[in-house]
């Protein structure tokens, strides 16, 4: 969506979009504010153009949970933003004064939130800040706390996730890879990013960002809108380098460094889209989810019968009004379903001091680091009891050489 930044983002080029119409590149500021909200809005918007016109709109992505908003009415509206409009003169003072505290910290935001709306607080981790923000934007402009909403919503569809489909005839596609070969790819993905000249690209933004920044005064944030895709944090450091330190060994071993740690992340991230796809649509037995069909991409030399083609004959199937022979990965799942993760709250934990929500509780009292921690504290607490004792017997001693004396 953001115009520019075409190789950091990985952006369509402009040969494929030759050959088939493409919406929602190059609609946005990369400076500024742009959210799922605003994305949910205009796509719609377009799709439901298409379809009057008797055309299919598809969707490819991308971002699950932008691609989310789209299938399922998941999403909370802000009444008086109904067209999705981006300029500040469009918000209502209720969304203001939840701006103008944007500047207080984690702790304060969701200590407010705990006030207004215990339930949901319980639920989002004190540092997702974003999503701490976007609860309280919507108690202030509905007048009914986010939690209230998404129960009616949950009330609505029968499921945890949200609300029902916003499309009855919907299927998807799912290209799957074998993690290895997933892997190689993703690896070489940057290293070509890098031969297209990303660093570059990066550079140039980060330049006007400062300017931009400077001219109104702010501090860096790099936490909000394009800053958090992949590929800005990784190269945080290197970037923020004079051009003299750029050049010289610290510089090009810090490069290197946010190579690295831009292949890790990416690896990281599309682990994460496999599970999504998994928790989300394929194991949800209380989900009103479409047929989802799963495609074998990990050699592209089988790309037209293994991809393409498959697609097509499912596609066709559906036109025609029969079943396609492949079956639906969701209707002949085995695994176990995912149950109802609603009520998930938060729990602390003291001897690690960090706070963890629902699933992530257990695993991290299992994980290594934890153990370790206890181990940690154990020890330190009987080397405090045995100081203790020597203390207490060392007293008991000096006070039975002073009666002896005495």
């Amino acid at each position: 969506v953001y115009k520019g930044l075409d190789i950091v983002t990985a952006k369509v080029t402009k040969e494929e979009q030759a050959q088939a119409v493409h919406h929602m590149i190059d609609i946005n500021d990369p400076l500024k504010e742009y959210t799922v909200v605003d994305f949910r809005n205009k796509a719609l918007s377009i799709m439901d153009s298409m379809i009057k016109s008797k055309k299919t709109p598809i969707i490819v992505g991308g971002t699950n949970y932008y691609i989310e908003s789209l299938i399922w009415q998941t999403l909370v509206d802000n009444p008086k933003r109904a067209g999705g409009d981006d300029e500040d003169s469009g918000l209502d003072e209720s969304l203001i004064k939840v701006r103008r505290i944007d500047g207080s910290s984690n702790e304060e935001l969701h200590k407010k939130l705990m006030q207004v709306d215990p339930d949901m607080a319980l639920r989002v981790h004190p540092n997702n800040r974003r999503k701490v923000i976007r609860s309280l934007e919507i108690f202030e402009q509905h007048g009914v706390t986010h939690s209230e909403i998404l129960r009616q919503q949950r009330l609505a569809a029968g499921c945890s996730l949200g609300g029902p489909l916003r499309y009855d005839n919907s299927i998807i596609f799912w290209l799957t890879c074998e993690k290895e070969v997933l892997d190689k790819r993703i690896d070489a993905r940057v290293d070509s990013m890098m031969d297209k000249g990303l660093v570059q690209e990066l550079l140039d933004f980060h330049e006007l960002y400062n300017k931009d920044r400077l001219k109104k005064n702010e501090e860096a944030d790099y936490t909000k809108g394009i800053f958090q895709s992949i590929g800005f944090k990784e190269f945080h450091n290197y970037l923020i380098l004079s051009k003299e330190e750029r050049d010289d060994e610290k510089g090009e071993k810090l490069l290197q460094q946010s190579i690295e740690e831009l292949k890790r992340a990416t690896r990281k991230y599309a682990r994460r889209q496999h599970k999504w796809v998994r928790n989300r649509l394929v194991r949800r037995a209380d989900r009103q989810v479409p047929p989802l069909y799963s495609l074998d991409s990990t050699d592209v030399g089988q790309w037209e019968s293994e991809v393409y083609g498959k697609a097509v004959d499912i596609v066709s199937a559906y036109l025609d009004g029969r079943a396609p022979s492949q079956p639906a990965l969701n209707s002949v799942i085995t695994d176990t379903r995912i149950a109802d993760n609603s009520t998930e709250t938060s729990q602390y934990c003291e001897v690690c001091q960090r706070i963890f929500i629902g699933a992530q509780w257990n695993e991290h009292l299992q994980g290594a680091k934890h153990m370790k921690a206890v181990r940690r504290r154990r020890r330190q607490e009987e080397a405090n009891e045995y100081r203790e004792a020597v203390e207490i017997e060392g007293k008991d001693e000096r006070a039975a050489s002073v009666e002896a004396e005495a």
